[in-house]
């Protein structure tokens, strides 16, 4: 007679409850339950035939190539349709694409495959290829609604609310009621109208942005002031256009934006760089009026010493100020009594990048010495 627990497995213990082979271990098996194909909530993306036969016999069983290319299509398209509920639009989409590699000749499913893989690209934030699909899914079936309403969104999406507005009205020839269509269309019509709106606007700024840099042209050239466009190649060019008023080069956070401007008197204010070389420092003036005198601008720039001028020599009544002549690499000391107009006018002055810059050294200091040695110094 057959001892009981014949089948169990050895080594059990007396009292011990027998485990049989092939049963579940009651520590994991909530995950030995999710293996079998049977109990699993989700399908592997990839399946391993040495690891999961039974998950592969089953995958083999699916899509058996001797199952005609309609019904493997279906199932590719039943099987989208399972991971877009689970919002896995990703494998949706390669499910999908995978029935439409087949040679299927229904038109319809066709159609379905197309708009199901649109919607997915949708989600996904892929709103070309979703627009391309129900291009393709609507010239198969021209009536297919769901394809016609997943092409409008992607257009508004897209922000092409012409092209959803007739996709629209596309659906609603078919079926007037469609009340995602006719929301839409209204939506569309909206976004529309202000986009055009807004068109307009632009080019009234535009409009009157040109007619004021004509206007301030116009000053420039009337005061005989020459501007130095910066061209692409490494000459440059002295040029009856206003020069692009910008700071290239210039990191300072007040130059951002200043430019040249007419004030309501109809006098021109120019932003002014300083460059003090002796410690590698700058001041920026973001307006100065072209009747002001430098004199003026230094006695409140140096109201307060720097923290940088330790030796306390940066004093208005003792600093020499020069600008470059950068063609002939010669140096013209200013009157600080000058107003920025009679320098701006002198003949061999010319504004790059729409900035004057001024130069200030020290009188007499050693610095001083040494960096006008050698060079050639015109005094105004």
């Amino acid at each position: 007679m057959a001892e009981p627990g014949a089948e169990a497995e050895a080594g059990a213990g007396v009292g011990a409850t027998p485990r049989y082979r092939g049963a579940l271990h009651p520590d994991t098996w909530e995950q030995e339950l999710e293996a079998i194909p049977m109990f699993m909530k989700r399908c592997p993306a990839e399946v391993d035939a040495a690891r999961q036969p039974e998950l592969a016999c089953l995958q083999s069983l699916l899509f058996d190539e001797e199952q005609s290319p309609a019904e493997l299509a279906r199932m590719y398209k039943n099987e989208g349709n399972e991971y877009f509920r689970e919002r896995d639009y990703r494998r949706a989409a390669i499910a999908y694409s995978e029935g439409l590699k087949k040679p299927c000749e229904d038109p319809e499913l066709r159609a379905v495959l197309l708009t199901n893989r649109g919607a997915a690209h949708f989600h996904l934030g892929n709103y070309r290829s979703a627009l391309n699909d129900a291009v393709q899914a609507k010239k198969l079936k021209p009536t297919h609604l769901k394809a016609i309403i997943r092409g409008a969104l992607c257009h508004m999406e897209l922000k092409n609310f012409s092209e959803a507005i007739a996709w629209c009205e596309e659906g609603l020839r078919i079926d007037p009621k469609e009340k995602k269509l006719v929301e839409m269309r209204a939506k569309a019509d909206k976004l529309k109208r202000a986009e055009e709106r807004d068109v307009r606007k632009a080019k009234v700024v535009e409009r009157k942005e040109q007619r004021q840099k004509e206007i301030l042209l116009a000053a420039i050239k009337e005061r005989n002031i020459k501007l130095v466009l910066e061209p692409s190649n490494e000459e440059e060019e002295i040029s009856d256009g206003l020069a692009e008023m910008s700071l290239d080069g210039f990191h300072s956070d007040n130059a951002v934006g200043a430019k040249v401007h007419l004030d309501a008197d109809g006098n021109l204010n120019w932003p002014v760089l300083f460059l003090y070389p002796e410690h590698e420092q700058t001041d920026f003036i973001a307006a100065f009026h072209e009747n002001s005198r430098f004199i003026d601008h230094l006695m409140v720039m140096f109201a307060e010493l720097p923290p940088w001028d330790l030796e306390r020599k940066y004093l208005p009544s003792n600093l020499e100020l020069y600008f470059e002549d950068e063609e002939r690499a010669e140096l013209y000391e200013l009157n600080p009594e000058h107003t920025l107009l009679q320098v701006l006018q002198h003949q061999r002055y010319f504004v790059k990048a729409g900035t004057p810059t001024v130069l200030a050294l020290v009188k007499h200091s050693p610095f001083s010495k040494k960096y006008l040695l050698g060079k050639k110094v015109h005094r105004l």
